[in-house]
């Protein structure tokens, strides 16, 4: 199995835009040119506002283009204990938000002609144990109630592999290639006329009052406001709040091509992608290539400046572990490329939006499951920066500026908690 740096799943750009070189003026800076800051940046234009766009790499070269791939309304949190800690009426907007977020995320595929396999087939909350799925119809009562657009559904019935029971199905939502999508958004943020400066990275962010500076290696960028959407990288940057972001590292396995009919034979009538309900969730989905795509399980916390990496060889093998343990049928199955990204988990475990100084907004939208949420929040920003009332949906996620406890994100704490799902998952097998 080939560990890679790069993303698996598309190439990178051919060209790249210049990077800053010089100081230059604007209306507006976006700081991260991954989902979010891209949707800032286009939505900003469109409003004929003048926009530099700020990306260390290339655009979404990070966990824009690295991730699993689903379209979600999921909110980073189980939803039981959510239904617990939370008002009725906080968890129905947090839903209407993240509902409303796939539909954005949709609408973008389509408004931009991106060719990016999307499939609007909702995605699983699988049950791997009776523990899991007495939970699965917890967290379906809990969703539907929020106004969720999610049932519960047995194994067999809803072609989910064998050793899946059952769990909750989101009824919007789906799958897509991210790489690729990542590259047609580009293209649309080149051609919007944002004026995009990639391999700049920001190395400082200063409110003067009456503006912002942006300090770069070989300049600086002035201008009236600035949002802050570096996900992972937030933390390097001393304006962002403290203990907003813990920096993440998760990591993808994907297979050799597998013939339709032995997923059939396994019981895999559906294809529908699922996550495990374990504590450190587990992934697996089929993609149109013919492989499949699995990973998380095994995560680890970092600390800026973040390293270029590929995934540590003991997480892809656990990975692997994990899949022949879910799927004994696919033993002799062969995995072939492991790559992995940095995401951003916010100190509340839900996604966050804000105001770091008078003239700095920033988004931390992610937690895992924050791919078409972070577009959505970006462009909710780019509008509420031009002055626009805050929307009910940005309302849901709002953290103006109140102060970030210390992140319960810690090294010892994801290792703990990949600990206890393997106790649980060896339990379960004791139990059958």
């Amino acid at each position: 199995m080939e560990l890679i740096y790069d993303t698996g799943w598309a190439e990178q750009p051919a060209i790249v835009e210049q990077p800053l070189i010089g100081d230059i003026d604007c209306d507006v800076v976006v700081i991260g040119g991954g989902g979010g800051g891209m949707s800032a940046a286009l939505r900003l234009a469109e409003k004929g506002v003048d926009v530099v766009l700020l990306e260390a790499k290339t655009l979404g070269w990070g966990a824009t283009s690295r991730n699993a791939g689903y379209i979600t309304n999921s909110i980073a949190a189980d939803p039981e204990l959510l239904g617990f800690l939370l008002k009725r009426e906080r968890l129905r907007s947090l839903y209407r938000y993240a509902e409303n977020a796939v539909h954005f995320a949709e609408d973008a595929v389509a408004h931009h002609g991106i060719d990016c396999d999307y499939r609007r087939e909702g995605i699983v909350m699988a049950a791997v144990s009776k523990g899991q799925l007495r939970h699965a119809r917890r967290n379906a009562k809990v969703m539907a109630e929020a106004g969720s657009s999610a049932e519960f559904v047995e194994g067999r019935a809803a072609g989910l592999p064998e050793g899946f029971l059952g769990g909750v199905r989101e009824g919007v939502g789906g799958t897509l290639n991210p790489g690729e999508f990542v590259l047609g958004l580009r293209a649309a943020t080149i051609r919007s006329g944002v004026r995009v400066h990639e391999h700049t990275l920001a190395r400082d962010v200063t409110d003067t009052g009456d503006g912002v500076i942006v300090e770069t290696p070989n300049g600086r960028v002035r201008a009236r406001k600035a949002l802050l959407t570096a996900n992972a990288y937030s933390a390097g940057l001393s304006i962002t709040p403290k203990n907003l972001a813990t920096p993440v590292w998760t990591s993808l396995v994907e297979t050799e091509p597998v013939a339709p009919e032995r997923l059939d034979e396994i019981g895999w009538t559906s294809r529908a992608p699922m996550v495990t309900l374990h504590m450190i969730i587990e992934s697996y989905r089929v993609t149109p290539r013919g492989t499949i795509v699995f990973g998380t399980r095994r995560v680890q916390a970092g600390r800026n400046p973040l390293p270029e990496r590929t995934p540590a060889p003991h997480v892809a093998d656990d990975l692997v572990r994990g899949f022949h343990e879910r799927f004994p049928g696919l033993r002799d199955i062969t995995p072939q490329k492991a790559w992995g990204g940095w995401i951003g988990m916010s100190s509340t475990w839900l996604p966050v939006a804000g105001e770091a100084s008078d003239n700095v907004l920033y988004s931390l939208a992610c937690n895992g499951h924050g791919f078409a949420q972070a577009q959505y929040v970006g462009h909710l920003l780019a509008d509420r920066i031009g002055g626009a009332p805050l929307h009910p949906d940005l309302a849901a996620i709002w953290h103006g500026r109140k102060r970030f406890r210390l992140s319960f994100v810690s090294g010892p704490a994801l290792y703990a908690g990949w600990l206890a799902d393997r106790a649980a998952d060896r339990l379960a097998a004791l139990t059958k």
